[in-house]
């Protein structure tokens, strides 16, 4: 016979706690209609800039094509701390600002459905919960980042751009800004804990930081102060600048780098006051 004292229960280890938990997060994100949709909309909105929007000339004369080569809707040419027109501003970085609608959604239901509230009943880590909506959420972003690719050079292509491209610096762009989703995912879903009573702020809250108006406000002082452009490397924003189409080997190393620092940052940060108050 054996005695109820004699059974010992072993809790899940890290590895499994956090693969259950992807495995229903990335099966909520495959089953909700809005990860196709955000997945759409990164494609449409860069064909559509990238084919269809003009601007004055110098003069103010004529209207022209908004670019010139079919890569510019990907990155700038260079690296720009502040912007010197809108052709700078519309590129992949415009993912960071779809992505972080998404996510806001995406974290949000989990609080408006009462998901949170029996997952915190049963698994106490708030950490799991915290990593693994980072990795799902940076998942999405990435792929969102893909069909932003797509539908980008489809429109360039369409209007007949240029295609001439250092392929390097394009695949170091490229590459750099998808890992920036790793970061930035952290990011909003840090965000996310701190309003999560507060829908409406939420998302307001991530598209403000998505729209790079703190980092654009952030070097224009430090450019006044003369201060070293490297310093906003420490922002996630600045670490994008630096995936443009003249980068090299080193823009991709920083992406990294600043990316990894700022989820392991956040994901911290988040566990902290999930662990330390209402999460309900």
């Amino acid at each position: 016979m054996i005695n109820s004292r004699d059974i010992i229960f072993e809790s899940p280890t890290f590895a499994r706690r956090i693969k259950g938990m992807l495995g229903v997060d990335f099966y909520r994100l495959f089953h909700t209609p809005l990860f196709y949709i955000f997945l759409a909309i990164a494609a449409i909105i860069p064909a559509m800039v990238s084919a269809m929007t003009m601007m004055p000339d110098p003069n103010g004369n004529t209207m022209e094509p908004l670019y010139s080569n079919v890569w510019q809707i990907i990155a700038s040419t260079k690296s720009l701390y502040v912007i010197e027109g809108i052709a700078d501003y519309a590129n992949m970085n415009m993912v960071f600002i779809f992505g972080g609608i998404m996510v806001s959604i995406f974290i949000g239901h989990d609080y408006k459905s009462g998901y949170v509230k029996q997952l915190f009943t049963t698994h106490a880590k708030k950490q799991d919960y915290m990593l693994s909506k980072s990795l799902v959420c940076a998942f999405a972003m990435a792929c969102m980042c893909i069909t932003y690719l797509i539908g980008g050079t489809v429109g360039g292509l369409l209007v007949n751009y240029d295609t001439n491209v250092n392929i390097g610096s394009l695949l170091v762009a490229i590459f750099g800004k998808i890992i920036m989703s790793v970061g930035w995912a952290s990011l909003y879903t840090f965000l996310n804990i701190i309003f999560r009573k507060y829908f409406g702020v939420s998302i307001a809250s991530s598209f403000f930081f998505g729209t790079g108006i703190l980092i654009i406000g952030v070097a224009a002082i430090v450019e006044n102060l003369s201060l070293p452009t490297a310093f906003l490397n420490i922002f996630l924003y600045g670490a994008s600048v630096n995936a443009n189409l003249s980068s090299g080997i080193d823009a991709l190393i920083i992406c990294i780098t600043v990316s990894v620092a700022w989820a392991v940052f956040y994901n911290y940060l988040g566990t902290k006051i999930l662990s330390r108050s209402d999460v309900y």
